[in-house]
């Protein structure tokens, strides 16, 4: 055998390996698993990102020419729902409250929402880690108890279709000298809100994807799986139908380890441009190897929900090709919808409403 040919051997054999261990890395869980378990697939509906909502995630002036009628739709069903008024000069559907909810099952939406830990251990509904974005409030969800996020209203002072609030008077101090009232404001508000309350609300009537939180992605700790047990506890309880995601794979993993009979999916983007660059070496390799679905083998999911823009990728098609449900997110144009409409099976969105419905 000549030296090239050998060469070329195992040159091939080294490339069908990489392909073949790619292959095992992004596959789903298998149909008999799926099988095994009765596990339900993503229901086929309009999935409204953190509800229906009139401030908050996507409201920029990116979307402006579109968002109006997204708003009014948002105030129309909260206020039809018993929430607020339409004359309120202020939002009164924020994102992740329960307005927004509200509004949501009214449109008949099904409802995306993110949950994590209050300082005392209760389950709350609130993406960012902190309150600054949607209530001005620079501090830590973690570093507030429930009573005390029942007395801090999310946007105070914002006008419908805001996309942040104004940070609070001390908000910019380090530490922030913002502090918790010692009663609940007067007139129409909205706050945190408990995640069993937000079950109580929405009981059954459209579908949820609850996306579990965690202050960092890379590790896992008593407070990770606390959130875990407790976040399933309240989901095992509630007569209505759930899916569940995370960024974390540890997250999707627990639920594949503990309770493989829900429908689980894992969260992912591709980190291409602007700050998913920053951090150190590791901290880069890290998250390009979870937005190539490299972590797929830790939790086989059900559904992949990725960043709209990479239903083309080769490990979104690749996993498609394999079983897992493709689940865009988040989809803020009928323009951004028609681009990635071929690719994706369910759609969650915000600021605009899409056609048809």
């Amino acid at each position: 055998m000549s030296k090239v040919f050998r060469n070329v051997l195992i040159g091939g054999a080294a490339l069908a390996g990489a392909a073949g261990a790619a292959v095992w890395a992004v596959a789903p869980r298998g149909f008999k698993n799926k099988q095994k378990h009765y596990v339900p697939t993503v229901p086929d509906v309009w999935y409204a990102h953190r509800g229906l909502h009139d401030a908050g995630s996507g409201l920029t002036a990116d979307y402006a020419e579109q968002s109006g009628e997204y708003v009014a739709l948002a105030r129309r069903m909260a206020v039809k729902a018993g929430y607020g008024s339409e004359t309120k000069p202020g939002p009164i559907a924020p994102e992740n409250s329960m307005a927004a909810f509200a509004a949501a099952c009214e449109a008949g939406y099904g409802i995306e929402l993110d949950i994590q830990l209050s300082r005392d251990g209760e389950v709350v509904v609130v993406h960012d880690a902190d309150l600054g974005r949607v209530a001005g409030d620079p501090r830590n969800i973690k570093d507030l108890s429930y009573s005390e996020l029942t007395r801090i209203p999310l946007y105070p002072t914002a006008e419908p279709g805001d996309a942040r609030a104004a940070l609070l008077p001390g908000g910019e101090e380090n530490p922030p000298l913002v502090v918790t009232p010692s009663q609940a404001p007067e007139g129409y508000y909205q706050h945190v809100p408990l995640f069993s309350d937000v079950l109580k609300l929405v009981a059954g009537r459209v579908p949820l994807i609850v996306e579990y939180k965690f202050e960092n992605n890379a590790t896992w700790d008593d407070r990770d799986v606390e959130l875990m047990e407790k976040g399933h506890a309240l989901l095992e309880a509630y007569d209505g139908p759930f899916v569940v995601e995370s960024f974390h794979p540890g997250a999707v993993n627990w639920y594949k380890e503990n309770h493989p009979d829900v429908c689980r999916g894992q969260l992912a983007f591709w980190p291409a441009s602007g700050g998913a660059r920053n951090g150190s070496p590791v901290d880069q390799v890290r998250r390009y190897a979870a937005g190539s679905l490299a972590f797929d083998w830790l939790s086989r999911p059900d559904f992949v929900a990725y960043d709209w823009h990479g239903g083309a990728l080769p490990q979104v098609r690749l996993t498609r090709a394999m079983g897992a449900m493709p689940v865009a997110w988040t989809v803020r144009s009928q323009e951004e919808l028609e681009a990635c409409g071929e690719r994706f099976e369910r759609f969650i969105f915000e600021a605009f409403v899409p056609q048809g419905e």
